[in-house]
């Protein structure tokens, strides 16, 4: 296993969110402020790119090549992270240039990576294809492998020193934030809310682990019509975090997630809700 890279604020603030609580019915709850790891704008992504980058570090790679969505939160954390080592970065993003860029592609032309659009072709496919052209580390499909599972192992632990809780909320996209979580707590203290991301969540999730994690707790009913869709829970969701709270969550992850455990009233007396980042979606999907 690779030493994790010194990047970013860690251990991240585990917050207490009374107001919101009340509002779902919670005796506790407790943020836990992913976003706020600093490097890229925050977010999951970053926590696992400490433990990728170190794997491509030392594999002496000079340029990372990655894929996902136009406003992906992996794509934006990727190219902060290449930049701040000074790799060169390829995003290879699905579908077609829009006429105008928003939110996360902002901040990936900032950072100065290359954008290769996808067209009709499947994304991942290109990225292969550029990577072996280039001679590129390929980082997988929103930063998740076995070696990004450790990054939330990570976070477990500093969750299990922060505070005393049933169980943690957090949104499943391409299963490693889950996975880590799971390998640090146990499947039982884990409820994931389903994007909507990869077709099978559970899957994606147990291929990521070295042994049978036992039953794992994935909720689909929050994927509405589409991952890229903000269906009106989600929306409804959105407004109570920021107003009671002051929290602010993104519309594909988080503000599902935060949809679920809504309308979840058996999540757990005292839970801690990951706030795995993506503040630059409001600014294109809403």
């Amino acid at each position: 296993m690779v030493r994790p890279l010194d990047l970013g604020n860690f251990p991240t603030p585990l917050e207490s969110a009374p107001r919101l609580a009340a509002a779902l019915g919670l005796e506790e709850l407790w943020i836990k402020r992913d976003d706020l790891i600093g490097l890229g704008g925050g977010g999951n992504k970053a926590r696992k790119l400490r433990y990728t980058c170190a794997e491509a570090l030392a594999a002496g790679a000079t340029t990372l090549v990655t894929t996902g969505a136009p406003q992906s939160n992996h794509a934006r954390a990727t190219a902060a992270t290449a930049a701040r080592l000074g790799l060169a970065c390829v995003l290879v993003l699905a579908g077609h240039a829009p006429v105008r860029e928003t939110g996360n592609l902002i901040l990936d032309r900032l950072a100065g990576a290359e954008i290769v659009w996808a067209g009709d072709k499947p994304a991942d496919e290109v990225a292969a294809t550029e990577g072996a052209r280039r001679g590129a580390f390929l980082v997988p499909f929103g930063g998740s492998s076995p070696t990004s599972v450790a990054a939330y192992a990570e976070c477990a632990r500093e969750l299990e020193a922060q505070a005393g809780f049933d169980r943690v909320v957090v949104a499943v996209g391409s299963g490693a934030t889950m996975a880590g979580l799971v390998a640090g707590l146990g499947a039982e203290r884990v409820l994931g809310f389903d994007t909507g991301a990869v077709p099978d969540p559970e899957a994606a999730v147990r291929a990521l682990l070295p042994s049978n994690p036992g039953e794992l707790a994935i909720d689909h009913g929050q994927i509405g019509p589409g991952y890229d869709t903000v269906t009106e829970p989600v929306r409804a969701a959105l407004s109570m975090a920021a107003r009671s709270e002051g929290l602010f969550l993104d519309p594909i992850y988080t503000g599902r997630a935060m949809a679920g455990l809504a309308a979840t009233p058996d999540a757990g007396r005292r839970v801690v809700f990951l706030h795995s980042g993506g503040l630059p979606g409001l600014f294109a999907l809403l």
